[in-house]
This record gives C-alpha cells, sequence and structure tokens, in this order.
C-alpha cells in the first residue's frame, strides 16, 4: 500500500486556539472553518472548535449546511451570505449568521414574510475594495437593516487588505475609516481581526475577532515564524522512500532534465507529487526530512514522485519522509513554492491516507 499519510492534530488546532484567547482574551471568535477547514477537514475541525469558539466562519451556504446534516450546532456565520430568498429562507433555517454586503441582499432580508430571526454581519469596505457598502452606504443601510423584523443584532464587519504587513499604513487607514463610521453610528459590535489582526493589532480586536490560517498553526507574516508565535502545525504530510538510484556526475535528472549532477549521486524516490498536492513548480533549495535530517529535492516535482539528493545521509527504501509539518513549516515549503502555507493545505488531495489524532 502506497503509503502517504496526512495526519491532522487536535491538540495542536486547540493549542493554536489557547493562542487567540490569550492575544484577545475579552473578544468573542469567530473560528474560520471554510475551505473545508483550510484543507483539514471542516468537520474534524469544527468538532473539535465548536465548544470552545462562539461561532464558526464558512464561505457559503453549502458549507454551512453541510456541518448542520453532520450535527454541529454551534453558531455558523455566512460570510459571503445569500442571494435569493430561498437560500435566505435556508440559512435562517439553519441559524446561521448572515454577512450583507450589497443592497440585493438587503432587499432579500425585506421581502422575508418569516419569523425567524438572525444577527446580521453588516460589511464596510473600509478599504480592502472587494465586497462591502462604502462607509456612507453602510449607514443607510444600518438604517435600512434595523427596521427588519427578521434583524434580531447588527455587528459591524470589515477586512484588513495588508494586515499581515506592519510596515503598511493600510491598517490604520483602515482603522481610521471604521473609527469614523462608529462615531455616527449607534453603538454596534464589531469585528476587524484577522488572524494578522489579532496578533499585531491589538487595537483591532473589538467585541469579535476570526481567526483564520493561525488556527492552523501557520504564521501570518512573512517574517515571523510559527514558532516565534508559539503556533503548531495541526496539518503534518508523510510518505516514503519507495526506491533508491545512483545517478553518475553529468547525467540529468527528472522530465525536462533540468537538473544535472555535478557529482556522482545517490538519490531517494518519495512517494509523493502534485498527484498529491504536493506543489509542482518548488524552488530547488526546497527541502523534505528523512531521518531527521535536511535533504535538498532535485529535479521537477511528477504527478506521483519526487527525487532527492540523499548521498550525504542514512537513508534506505522504507524510510520515512516529511514534506511539511511538525519538523518542517509548511511556511517554509510555500516559500519556495512562491506561494503561501493556505494553498498548501486547500491542495492537500484524498490520496493520502488521512489521521485524525
Amino acid at each position: 500500500m502506497r503509503d502517504a499519510q496526512l495526519t491532522i492534530n487536535r491538540s495542536a488546532l486547540l493549542h493554536n486556539l489557547r493562542q487567540v484567547k490569550l492575544a484577545a482574551p475579552h473578544a468573542k471568535i469567530l473560528a474560520m472553518v471554510k475551505a473545508d477547514g483550510y484543507g483539514h477537514g471542516a468537520l474534524v475541525v469544527a468538532e473539535t472548535l465548536s465548544p470552545h469558539v462562539d461561532a464558526l466562519g464558512v464561505a457559503f451556504l453549502e458549507e454551512a449546511l453541510a456541518l448542520r446534516m453532520a450535527g454541529i450546532r454551534c453558531p455558523i456565520a455566512i460570510l459571503e451570505g445569500v442571494f435569493s430568498s430561498d437560500e435566505l429562507a435556508a440559512a435562517l433555517s439553519a441559524q446561521c449568521y448572515l454577512v450583507v454586503h450589497q443592497v440585493e441582499q438587503i432587499a432579500l432580508l425585506q421581502d422575508y414574510q418569516g419569523t425567524l430571526t438572525t444577527r446580521v454581519w453588516l460589511k464596510v469596505d473600509s478599504g480592502m475594495h472587494r465586497l462591502g457598502f462604502s462607509p456612507q452606504a453602510a449607514i443607510a443601510a444600518y438604517h435600512q437593516l434595523q427596521s427588519f423584523p427578521a434583524v434580531k443584532e447588527i455587528i459591524l464587519t470589515s477586512h484588513f487588505a495588508c494586515a499581515d504587513d506592519l510596515l503598511s499604513p493600510k491598517t490604520q487607514q483602515q482603522i481610521e475609516v471604521m473609527e469614523q463610521l462608529a462615531q455616527v453610528l449607534p453603538p454596534l459590535a464589531q469585528s476587524l481581526a484577522n488572524s494578522a489582526g489579532i496578533l499585531a493589532w491589538p487595537q483591532t480586536h473589538q467585541q469579535w475577532v476570526r481567526p483564520g490560517i493561525m488556527l492552523y498553526g501557520s504564521s501570518p507574516f512573512a517574517a515571523i515564524t510559527a514558532d516565534e508565535l508559539n503556533l503548531q502545525p495541526v496539518m503534518t504530510l508523510r510518505s516514503r522512500l519507495i526506491a533508491t538510484q545512483s545517478v553518475a556526475a553529468g547525467e540529468t535528472v527528472g522530465y525536462g532534465g533540468t537538473w544535472l549532477a555535478t557529482q556522482d549521486t545517490l538519490l531517494g524516490v518519495v512517494a509523493m507529487g502534485y498527484g498529491d498536492g504536493y506543489p509542482r513548480h518548488i524552488g530547488g533549495d526546497t527541502c523534505v526530512l528523512i531521518n531527521g535530517q535536511r535533504v535538498n529535492i532535485v529535479g521537477r516535482v511528477s504527478m506521483d514522485m519526487m527525487t532527492v539528493d540523499i548521498t550525504n545521509i542514512r537513508a534506505k527504501r522504507g524510510d520515512e519522509v516529511l514534506l511539511w509539518g511538525e519538523g518542517l513549516s509548511a511556511d517554509e515549503v510555500a516559500t519556495s513554492a512562491n506561494t503561501i502555507s493556505y494553498e498548501l493545505f486547500c491542495q492537500a488531495t484524498a490520496r493520502a491516507n488521512r489521521i485524525i489524532i
């Protein structure tokens, strides 16, 4: 049997949640479980976190309904909101919170004839320029929403574009936009802080925080490691050496012959490739761990396999290979692939045997 394994560590998930609570002890927590729990499995993440958080965050209605059908009773916020009267009825029946970011969604709530109620998260475009009302339009939206029987509470929310960049002035500009808006509205609970906001911008904690990537043990900052933030990896991807191969100096390795052996080299073949979710366009300096020792990937990553240089270590067929996780940060691997850990996590496929611990 092909021994590729993807391990999800629930204790690490709870440890990272504790770091959220330490950083923002007075805020309620909306824990992000969208995109299948950032690739970790939405249900196992929701089951682990829901007794300890105030709500779960998903992107769209179907994600919320899947959790409800699986027995999750924790409040769920739908971050993209709903887009039809049928979706609204289903969301209210499932006791979901709704983000409202456009006038058509206000109209749906205005036209609703049922008796169910919800908390509405009124989204303000404070500078991200993706979703949300302009500050001036948000004032009008608030006055409409607060008159609807279906709306029992309004929470003001916005999303930071650059909170991960501590030198960018953008976050402070967005904070000021929200402060000015709050001065002309009645007192409302607010939700501004994502993972970077939680860790680096304490003035943004307000009444609700929205941790995402930090829950999964990854740093939201390019220059600060997860270890430095006391975050533990929740996902660990492992496989094994399935063969070794001697290559003479001057020979090339892999598709396209992109790697040239400058000396006689012993290669290990790892049962792991882009079909498993490992990034194909990985940098030549990327490492894996074999028996606790770092070795470099050589040649192109294939669909099912990759090759590594094991010339200078003791390694044999059957030895375990760690691709990322406990001992090798997904952030480091992502940097080598010119991407972010979010993408690595979300692209991990079902081919690896998934183990929950």
